[in-house]
């Protein structure tokens, strides 16, 4: 009776031993699925395209990230230089340079695209640069930060802003060593009608010099 009994506990024993072994090698068999491996959803360059809506010169402008996934943030890679008393849409594409270009997450803006409800291009700006939009934009660096309106040509399914496309028309001016500011917020569950770039968190944050000649 005694053995049986002994034989009885080294079976329950042994099922305790195997069953946590195997599933072991179960979530390890998962870990090491291609599949399931993680890229980096990282901005490594944003690119800026200022296309005159009544024809001319596309303008085009770049910011790199000199270390990838370092320390350092975006860095302009050159002033911007438009026209005065012209209107331009200035679009903007995003681009993770640690892949390659014909791998699914190079190109970013289709994702913001997707997730516009999430995100929203805010852009500061030096005065008297524009006769459209005026003032000098809708970043707020503190709560009592002074807001003006910028010409969103794009929105969310909420018709909110998100601004991978604006218009920009320069006033009859000539300048040279001005401002234009851009940073993008990610807003998941915050973004609504009132939400400014003080709310969520923040994927880009660039400041280009801005020229504009005589045409």
């Amino acid at each position: 009776m005694l053995h049986l009994k002994n034989k009885a506990m080294n079976n329950v024993i042994r099922k305790l031993v195997i069953l946590p072994l195997a599933f072991s090698l179960l979530l390890s068999g998962c870990d090491d699925d291609p599949a399931r491996e993680d890229v980096p959803e990282l901005i490594t360059q944003v690119k800026l395209t200022f296309t005159p809506v009544a024809g001319g010169s596309v303008v085009v402008v770049t910011a790199t990230d000199p270390d990838g996934n370092g320390p350092q943030d975006l860095v302009a890679d050159g002033p911007i230089e438009l026209m005065q008393s012209t209107t331009y849409d200035l679009s903007i594409e995003l681009f993770n340079g640690l892949l390659d270009p014909t791998d699914d997450g190079y190109n970013l803006t289709a994702e913001i695209e997707e997730e516009a409800g999430e995100h929203q291009f805010f852009f500061r700006f030096s005065a008297d640069v524009f006769s459209t939009p005026t003032g000098t934009g809708n970043i707020k660096d503190n709560p009592s930060t002074p807001v003006s309106d910028i010409n969103y040509l794009d929105e969310d399914i909420n018709s909110r802003p998100l601004g991978l496309v604006t218009r920009w028309t320069t006033d009859n001016v000539e300048v040279s060593d001005k401002s234009f500011r851009i940073v993008l917020k990610h807003q998941p569950g915050i973004k609504s009608d009132t939400s400014t770039s003080l709310d969520g968190e923040t994927d880009v944050d660039i400041t280009f010099v801005l020229l504009v000649y005589l045409s």
